[in-house]
């Protein structure tokens, strides 16, 4: 299934002993950048979350932000640092003694000091947390991939159509093309009538003029690879894969020809056609930029 490269997905998961939430956005880019914002305490799990999305994005700028809060209780500790409070402590003693002051101290007046009394994160079990991060990222996944792969499918009616226009223009240079040349042949038989009057047309001479320009005007061969990049594409929008470079390449050839086809012209009405296969090919190329 064709995927958009733009993108969104959202999961949010609560219980009573915690909330996480992971949303995930993309806009097209070449290669897969993938950008990840988490928590401090969750920087450990970056290499395996990375590797994870990996599984459903190919291609894109991805930004990912994953918050997480734990409401249990029994992961805090109330921890009380002797050292720091002997060591406030004897300095305040210290103090008095040196300028003859009262140093009365007392336990609530202590544990204010910095550092005497810390509220410290106990150790969880990381393979706990890491199950409720995969658990949120792969669910946020599936809904980023189930909006690209409705975009994508916009993508692809809008290009198939597309193709149906350029099929047309290809199908009416065939059949204009040996009209222009005709047309030609007659232009030049009158011309030559008209400046030697009575005295007769050299049919070889106007043989080898009007061979001479249908060769440089003739587009056969830019048709019929025009063709064959068409059918290729409607083909390749129908793989089941990373199909956007593929896609590009073949666009590019297509505007190759289009771009031949309007150089060798020398009819208004072929040369038409050709600027409105550059428009529509040009379309598809803008298209193109936002498939993975």
């Amino acid at each position: 299934m064709i995927k958009s490269m733009t993108g969104f997905g959202r999961f949010e998961k609560t219980t009573d002993d915690y909330r996480i939430s992971v949303e995930i956005k993309s806009v097209n880019h070449r290669y897969c950048d993938i950008g990840i914002k988490m928590p401090k305490k969750l920087l450990a799990f970056e290499g395996q979350v990375r590797t994870l999305l990996k599984d459903y994005i190919e291609r894109g700028k991805v930004d990912v932000y994953i918050s997480y809060e734990d409401y249990n209780s029994s992961n805090i500790a109330v921890k009380y640092n002797k050292d720091i409070a002997k060591g406030f402590f004897d300095s305040i003693k210290a103090i008095g003694s040196d300028f003859d002051i009262s140093s009365d101290i007392n336990a609530a007046m202590l544990s204010r000091y910095p550092e005497v009394i810390v509220l410290e994160e106990q150790s969880v079990d990381t393979d706990v947390i890491f199950e409720r991060i995969e658990e949120a990222v792969k669910e946020a996944a599936v809904r980023f991939v189930e909006l690209r792969m409705a975009e994508g499918a916009n993508l692809k009616k809008d290009i198939l159509l597309k193709l149906d226009n350029i099929s047309e223009y290809v199908d009416y240079i065939v059949e204009r093309s040996p009209q222009v040349v005709a047309e030609y042949r007659e232009k030049i038989y009158n011309k030559v009538n008209e400046l030697l009057g009575n005295t007769g047309v050299d049919e070889s001479i106007l043989a080898t003029e009007i061979t001479v320009y249908a060769d440089k005007v003739c587009v056969d061969e830019e048709m019929v690879r025009l063709k064959n990049h068409i059918d290729n594409m409607r083909n390749v929008l129908e793989l089941d894969e990373s199909i956007g470079r593929k896609l590009d390449f073949i666009a590019q050839e297509l505007n190759r020809e289009a771009n031949t086809t309007l150089s060798k012209s020398n009819d208004i009405d072929v040369s038409n056609k050709a600027i409105d296969l550059k428009t529509e090919i040009e379309k598809i190329r803008e298209q193109i930029q936002n498939i993975e």
